[in-house]
């Protein structure tokens, strides 16, 4: 079975290859390169490889990630968990399946990829990266078996080229070139994007930020250099949900960063429960042009 540590990982300030080392149980207690550069396991167990002056981006507060943990340990949206899990565990290579979950936030979707390949007989080393310490904490206890990374999508990812099977990215910035180097010629990049509509009825009380005019266009444009598409999936959840559950739905997401919880609960005070509303999810299935 290969582990999450057989990953070609590359020292983020020399890029050498970086190793585990020491360490017992599920990771190691830390990662190193020739040149003497070490990183330490956090108490919680993912690593921080950001250097220099880190992000400019806002990770999640750690109030944002608690209500996401709580919304989709609820499994209020296994059925896009499922549809991720189907895009990616086909094109997993026999004995050495490798994935990549890129801002994998609380590791929720990760794990459903892990246990159906699991359940399919696939072996899968697998890495999930966020900026939000606050979020890989709770990854790295959801998915110990994965490595669990701070780092900012928009640097060179810690990987050697043409490493891994699939990318999966739920919700999170996409940097296509970074997507398309890591990933093997046979390798898919799965992408999950709101559609129109989606969350209608809880935005319009709660203040949730909608969907941007021609955010579709621009994803399109964005691959085109890297990858052609392969499929187009939706997937629609019907939602029945308490006051508490429609408050952390809403502040999990970028309204978190606008709009305090108890803001947020004030606001569905007067709404009746249950409250019903409609996720509304596309699956996107690209392939790289590299494939070709």
């Amino acid at each position: 079975m290969p582990s999450s540590t057989d990953l070609p990982l590359q020292c983020p300030v020399c890029s050498q290859a970086l190793s585990p080392a020491g360490g017992q149980g599920t990771g190691p207690a830390r990662l190193a390169c020739a040149s003497r550069h070490s990183f330490d396991a956090a108490r919680q167990g993912y690593f921080n490889l950001l250097v220099g002056k880190g992000t400019p981006f806002e990770p999640d507060t750690a109030a944002m990630v608690e209500a996401r943990f709580t919304f989709l340990g609820q499994g209020h949206y296994k059925p896009l968990a499922d549809a991720v899990a189907a895009a990616v565990v086909p094109c997993l290579s026999p004995g050495d399946g490798a994935v990549l979950d890129s801002g994998t936030g609380t590791g929720h979707y990760l794990r459903t990829v892990l246990d159906t390949a699991a359940a399919q007989g696939h072996d899968v080393a697998a890495m999930g990266i966020d900026i939000s310490k606050f979020a890989l904490r709770r990854a790295a206890r959801l998915n110990p078996e994965a490595l669990n990374l701070v780092w900012d999508v928009w640097q060179r990812f810690p990987l050697a080229d043409e490493s891994v099977d699939a990318v999966t990215v739920v919700f999170a910035p996409r940097n296509a070139a970074e997507f398309a180097r890591v990933l093997r010629p046979a390798g898919r990049l799965v992408v999950v994007t709101p559609r129109p509509g989606h969350l209608s009825a809880i935005a319009a009380v709660t203040g949730m930020l909608g969907i941007e005019e021609g955010k579709d266009e621009r994803l399109a444009a964005a691959m085109a250099q890297y990858f052609e598409h392969e499929s187009t999936s939706d997937v629609d959840i019907t939602l029945s949900l308490t006051r508490r559950e429609a408050a952390d739905l809403a502040f999990m997401g970028p309204a978190g960063h606008h709009h305090s919880h108890a803001d947020i609960a004030a606001r569905l005070e007067s709404s009746p429960e249950p409250l019903s509303d409609e996720a509304r999810f596309r699956v996107l299935v690209y392939r790289p042009l590299k494939a070709a």
